[in-house]
């Protein structure tokens, strides 16, 4: 044989051997699916999966294009673990809980986008706060590929899952999956029709030392947010404006995170800036209702009955009943936003041109009676900042 004939058998044997473990590689990650990238209404679904939940994107964006809900949440995690989905407030009408842990203001409006490009939105209940409102990626597993931009979304989407399916990390975790050593803690929010299981925010607690533990470091995170930014208020209007077109109910709300992490806002100079967008988000929202748009915003957020609650630190206690720490809310905060912003609850205030000074001066009062009445919260926050 001569050596042209030589390196041709070779080349042929190199892409047959190849082809042959891309292949293998492609349908063994394809059919374990580890992060659920490619899963709706399947028995994948109940498998137990570690506290941190990979790729969760594009489960959620999967998972929207099949069941089409006619009542979408989005925001950050605070949203995806606090606001519950079974409910009796929507009336058997379809609901999913798009938030994305660490999403920004651009990650949930590039969600709103994929979801009003794959169903008919009646509803959206949107959570926002002042630190995240920004256009940086805060989920950084959230591609923009994943977003719907035509009727052949499915397919385009089957070519790429099946490009992620030949990962590295993608092949070292199916194979953890078959072998059990995976990671068995809490269900994918998937399961729970986008809602975080709170199995999973009571694993990463654990690994922190517990709830007192988990406290300061919230305070801190929560501070050190690069919002609001007026690139993410015009992404907002945008939003707004294209819900509005369609017919969207929509409801904004500013997330009730615990009084400790408004305070921290304050002493890192922000109090003013936090009013300001404060009073931008309620002429945007009165621009669009004048216009005849069903759109209303919320604050449950700076200090209140429900944000005060004592931190193990103060009260004795291992846990709180309002939060899982200072930055998360637990379902039963979350059923009283739905009860206030569809219902006549007192938690809350209801933004307008006519009720926001009044409620910015309210929470001034309040946050220097917090400051008198809280002396060891308030130590603590100034501490950590």
């Amino acid at each position: 044989m001569d050596t042209q004939a030589e390196w041709r058998s070779y080349v042929l044997l190199f892409c047959g051997v190849s082809l042959l473990v891309t292949g293998a590689v492609g349908t063994l990650n394809y059919q374990v699916d580890p992060y659920l990238t490619h899963q709706w209404d399947t028995p994948h679904l109940q498998r137990l999966l570690p506290g941190r939940e990979k790729l969760s994107p594009w489960g959620k964006t999967y998972a929207l294009a099949h069941l089409r809900p006619q009542v979408l949440y989005v925001g950050n995690s605070r949203t995806e673990l606090g606001l519950p989905v079974q409910t009796d407030w929507f009336g058997g009408r379809r609901v999913f809980n798009a938030a994305l842990s660490g999403a920004s203001l651009g990650d949930a409006a590039a969600m709103v986008r994929h979801a009003a490009a794959v169903s008919r939105l009646e509803t959206v209940v949107w959570g926002i706060d002042a630190p995240s409102f920004s256009m940086e990626i805060g989920n950084t597993d959230f591609d923009r590929d994943l977003v719907a931009a035509d009727g052949f979304y499915l397919w385009r989407r089957w070519l790429i899952n099946l490009k992620r399916a030949l990962s590295v990390d993608m092949t070292l975790d199916s194979i953890r999956v078959l072998r059990g050593t995976f990671g068995r803690v809490c269900q994918s929010s998937l399961a729970l029709l986008g809602q975080r299981d709170g199995r999973c925010v009571r694993d990463r607690i654990d690994s922190l030392g517990g709830t007192s533990a988990a406290i300061l470091p919230r305070v801190a995170d929560f501070a050190r947010g690069g919002g609001p930014t007026p690139d993410a208020m015009q992404e907002l209007e945008r939003s707004v404006a294209a819900l509005c077109r369609d017919g969207t109910q929509l409801r904004l709300y500013v997330n009730p995170t615990h009084a400790m992490t408004s305070d921290a806002l304050y002493w890192k100079g922000k109090w003013p800036a936090l009013e300001s967008w404060q009073g931008r988000l309620t002429a945007l929202a009165d621009h669009h209702r004048r216009q005849g748009c069903d759109v209303r915003l919320f604050d449950f957020s700076g200090f209140n009955s429900v944000t005060t609650e004592a931190p193990p630190q103060v009260s004795g206690q291992p846990d709180m009943t309002n939060y899982w720490e200072t930055s998360h809310y637990r379902v039963n905060v979350g059923a009283m936003i739905l009860a206030r912003i569809f219902g006549q609850k007192d938690f809350g205030v209801e933004l307008t041109p006519a009720s926001l000074a009044g409620h910015q001066a309210a929470q001034r009062e309040a946050r220097e009676r917090y400051h008198r009445e809280h002396a060891a919260e308030t130590a603590m926050v100034r501490s950590v900042l």
